[in-house]
């Protein structure tokens, strides 16, 4: 009925010839209270009697402008109304809408609720929709007037649709409208795009070049709608990127044997949060790779740097590449790498220098294989690399001319790894002797570190690990045998037993323990080494009931030891004297410290242990390690000199088959093992010297100075140098270990925040980053869950956040809290599980799971003159202030780093919302800004989601927030909250 009351006033005020202002004045006594003039459709009304003859009623559209201007209608209403009108054919009429709309289509606002703001999004969506069909109509008019010869009219509606077209998608605030209406309402956009297309057809065929640029400019404006917020600058004035450089080292240096997955996708999120293009990242890693190769420690150090570079970093690009929008651009990207790799003659001559090669070429040929480079690519930079070495100051001497570079040799290896893995497969009862063939040319040289380096970078250690455990098991299982039958089981069983504790100690444990049998069957070198090898960071205790073995037995064996002139090999069970020996050389011990046994009993006794195999001599040192910790000063000198008995090799014509080879595998073993303990006791024991380091990067630290100084001064040197050595990486990690993540992330923030030149913070983020990584997850974890609530809640400390430094640690937080989501769903990796947990503090009780308790956070923000319920919109009661899109997602808040997450984000919240200002409150702005920089949305699966909604409306009253893309940006527009948010904020704007 009011529809027709409506109408009714309309023309009421059409026949008596109103003014507008007079009409609006009648129209609010007709109407006192109640509806709006929205509900009631004045804006359609009023449009339906304009529009009723060929030509509009000037007066009713007068007053639909007095309304439009006064506010009396809101802009969504006349967008639904006009998109609703579609005879195109009355020229006039369509003119006068769009003269109309040309009112306010750059300058659209709403301040209503949340719904309403919806509703001008999808009115926009409509009004779009309708413009295109009405250019495409006007288009249509003007193809067929030119054939008539009467195109002026046409013409001119054409120009106008284009311009208004133009006028409203030139505005980035209706574009991203339009973004959120096209995720309301999927099908709607669907329509746009089948008439753009269509409009692109006609406008093909049309003769003017300024329409036909005007409208494909349009068209571009339209399909950018969708991908609006993935646009992010490429870095391009810097060349040097010391985050992929450290991650590379790191990778390199600690964590050969980790699968590539992982690594690929934190080089990735290096790249996406640094803007990285990606010729200068496949650079970074290249540098990386050979500085890595020149400052690697001789021997196996070497080895595995070099398996990385030529085995392992070829593989990571691999799957790079299908991260990259297109293979033929990545083979481009990669060839420029080398391009400006060629570049760095020093780098190269250095490198080829220190592996007696031409590595480049050798990299070539191996990325060339997988498809990084074409054949005419990979030919042209070999003959410039060619070219360059001619001018190369070469190593000539007599000496080098005999040494196999490493690259080919781990090159070579590669497939050799692959031959052993089938020859291991085999049934080892139907020919031992052809498999200890086998072994004993692995032992020779380095073959053994060539085989091992490879099979790391190849991730086929594990399976190697396994099938010399399954060999060692089956030496222990023994039958009736001849004397060169049980020789063959005893070299079988020490040189597997070697090489295991060899592989333990080079790639660490895990390797060996992480595949266990899921039959239930446990072997007997993973019962031995998980009780009873020392490790870093492991300690035994020698009267553990693993030493204690059945007492008949440990008699025999100390009776066989002390009586016999060599032990016999026929129906011996190895297995059982490795786990009875420890037992024996206590009892040997007590008998020599009383006197019973003298020093010569007590040589022919350490000769008789390592005289056949080597295993014996390392389990009793296993035991005499833990057992000398035990002991005070004075009674650990007849231990130790048990250990230097045992580290000898023995001199003597009755050894078995490769002794030589298995007594250089044992010394490096024994020395491991000894390190510590040695440390501790001031002790020295010469072992044999196998012609290389075999413990690089060990006693970095120097004595008696406090590890803060250590840190401040190889921190100050990191950051003078621009990047992080492997060296450096070592004694980071060291001090990690000593004084934990909190102590080192404490004090290396404290470090950041002294600094005052802006380079040099921004060079300290990425250097400290860098750091961070060597635990990533518990750093995260301390760094937003203690030390930035402690820095943001403490007006006394406000002052260290100022700029510049304040910036660069909001960065930093960013970056951290990012890689840590990223990467927290999968496994940590294999270096940060050595690493025992350490209780920062119970998260759970820093931040409780019921929000009627206040948390910790909480109680520090209301102590201040705040309520803690600022937080909540008075304005929008529906939206809790806690409430985010994560708890919508029913993301799982046991988790700490989610705990975390949420808290810093409402601590953010309760910040900007604050009535008191500061550098606090410039952090908070310059940590979400952080977040929109590297993030491509703000969706499921960002740290964003832990934001409270109520964020963004105090957000877009900083200056430098209150843009429509931060707002798409900073919410989770999966969520129809989400967009609500969204949508009322921009509308606001």
């Amino acid at each position: 009925m009011k529809v027709v009351n409506l109408k009714q006033a309309i023309l009421q005020a059409w026949k008596e010839r109103w003014s507008d202002y007079q009409w609006a004045i009648n129209m609010k006594k007709f109407f006192p209270k109640g509806a709006t003039w929205d509900i009631l459709n004045l804006a359609e009304a009023l449009l339906e009697q304009a529009m009723i003859g060929p030509s509009p009623n000037p007066l009713i559209l007068s007053y639909l402008k007095y309304a439009i201007s006064s506010q009396m209608v809101s802009y969504s209403s006349v967008l639904t109304a006009i998109s609703k009108f579609d005879d195109f054919s009355r020229d006039l009429c369509v003119q006068a809408l769009l003269d109309i709309m040309d009112m306010f289509c750059d300058r659209l606002s709403c301040h209503g609720k949340a719904e309403e703001c919806i509703g001008l999004c999808r009115a926009l969506l409509s009004a779009l929709h309708w413009l295109l069909r009405c250019t495409a109509a006007s288009a249509e008019r003007l193809r067929e007037g030119l054939e008539a010869g009467t195109p002026a009219a046409g013409e001119k509606q054409l120009a106008m649709c284009l311009q208004r077209l133009e006028k409203t998608l030139s505005s980035t605030k209706n574009r991203a409208l339009l973004h959120i209406a096209k995720l309301e309402e999927a099908s709607s956009w669907t329509a746009i795009e089948h008439c753009l297309l269509k409009l692109g057809e006609i406008l093909a065929n049309l003769s003017s070049p300024q329409l036909r640029s005007q409208a494909e400019q349009c068209g571009t404006l339209i399909t950018s709608i969708p991908t609006m917020l993935s646009v992010h600058s490429e870095q391009l004035h810097k060349t040097g990127f010391p985050t992929v450089h450290a991650v590379v080292l790191l990778e390199g240096t600690m964590n050969l044997t980790g699968e590539t997955q992982p690594l690929v996708e934190q080089l990735m999120m290096v790249k996406r949060m640094q803007h990285i293009p990606t010729p200068l990242f496949v650079l970074e890693i290249w540098k990386a790779c050979f500085v890595g190769l020149i400052e690697s420690p001789e021997g196996t150090g070497e080895l595995k740097w070099t398996a990385f570079t030529f085995l392992k970093i070829p593989q990571v690009l691999v799957k790079l590449k299908k991260y990259s929008h297109g293979d033929k651009d990545f083979t481009e990207d990669v060839s420029s790498a080398f391009e400006f790799l060629l570049k760095l003659t020093p780098l190269l001559d250095k490198a080829d220098q220190r592996c007696n090669c031409d590595c480049t070429n050798f990299l070539l040929q191996e990325c060339s294989k997988q498809g990084l480079l074409s054949e005419a690519s990979t030919n042209n930079l070999m003959a410039k690399r060619k070219a360059d070495r001619e001018h190369a100051p070469q190593l000539k001497s007599d000496e080098n001319a005999n040494i196999q570079p490493n690259p080919g040799l781990i090159l070579r290896a590669e497939p050799t790894v692959t031959n052993i893995l089938k020859t291991m497969d085999a049934d080892h009862s139907k020919s031992p002797e052809g498999l200890l063939g086998v072994l004993g040319h692995m032992l020779s040289g380095k073959s053994l570190d060539l085989l091992l380096a490879a099979a790391a970078a190849t991730g086929k250690l594990k399976s190697f690990a396994r099938k010399f455990i399954n060999l060692n098991e089956f030496t222990t299982h023994r039958s009736e045998e001849s004397t060169k039958a049980a020789s063959v089981r005893a070299l079988l069983f020490d040189i597997s037993f070697l090489m295991l504790c060899h592989v333990a100690q080079t790639y660490g444990s895990e390797v060996i323990l992480s595949e266990s049998n899921t039959g239930g069957e446990v072997f007997f070198f993973e019962t031995w080494m998980q009780t009873c090898m020392p490790e870093e960071g492991k300690i035994l205790n020698p009267d553990h009931p693993c030493f204690r073995p059945d007492s008949t037995k440990v008699e025999s064996l100390v009776a066989l030891l002390n009586n016999s002139s060599e032990i016999k090999l026929v129906q011996m069970k190895w297995h059982e004297a490795c786990l009875n020996i420890s037992a024996a050389i206590l009892e040997i011990l007590n008998a020599w410290e009383n006197g019973v046994l003298a020093f010569e009993s007590i040589q022919k006794i350490t000769d008789n242990i390592k005289g056949k195999v080597c295993s014996l001599a390392v389990c009793a040192v296993a035991w005499l390690v833990a057992h000398v910790r035990m002991l005070g000063l004075d009674e650990r000198e007849k231990s130790l000199q048990m250990i230097r008995q045992l580290a000898g090799p023995l001199y003597s014509e009755n050894t078995l088959q490769f002794y030589n080879e298995r007594v250089v595998i044992m010394s490096s073993i024994l020395e491991h093992m000894c390190a510590d303990v040695l440390q501790q006791t001031a002790t020295q024991i010469k072992f044999p010297s196998t012609g290389m380091d075999t413990m690089p990067y060990w006693n970095l630290l120097p004595p008696k100075r406090p590890i803060k100084e250590v840190l401040t001064d190889i921190f100050a040197k990191v950051l003078e140098k621009g990047w992080v050595d492997s060296r450096s990486i070592h004694i980071f990690d060291t001090l990690l270990h000593m004084g934990g993540v909190y102590w080192l992330c404490n004090n290396l923030i404290k470090e950041l925040l002294k600094e005052t030149r802006k380079e040099h913070t921004l060079r300290a983020v990425e250097l400290l980053y860098s750091i961070f990584c060597l635990d990533m997850q518990q750093v995260t974890l301390v760094l937003l869950g203690h030390i930035l609530p402690g820095l943001l809640t403490d007006s006394s400390k406000w002052h260290s956040l100022m700029d510049p430094p304040g910036t660069a640690l909001a960065k930093l937080a960013v970056w951290c809290a990012l890689s840590s989501y990223s990467s927290h769903k999968g496994q940590a990796s294999s270096r940060q599980k050595k690493r025992q947990r350490e209780d920062i503090e119970d998260y759970i009780s820093l931040f409780p799971l019921d929000d009627m308790q206040p948390s910790k956070l909480m109680r520090l923000l209301s102590s201040n003159e705040e309520d803690a319920n600022i937080l909540s919109s008075p304005t929008d009661r529906s939206m809790s202030s806690n409430l985010s899109a994560s708890q919508l997602h029913t993301v799982n808040m046991r988790d700490p780093l989610n705990r975390v997450l949420a808290n810093l984000f409402l601590l953010i919240s309760s910040i900007l919302g604050s009535r008191t200002a500061g550098p606090h409150t410039q952090f908070a702005q310059w940590f979400m800004e952080g977040c929109v920089d590297c993030l491509e949305q703000g969706g499921r699966g960002s740290i964003l989601q832990f934001m409270p909604f109520t964020t963004v409306s105090e957000l877009v009253k900083v200056s430098a927030m209150s843009s429509p893309k931060v707002v798409l940006a900073i919410t989770d527009l999966s969520l129809p909250l989400g967009r609500q948010v969204a949508a009322k904020a921009i509308a606001a704007l």
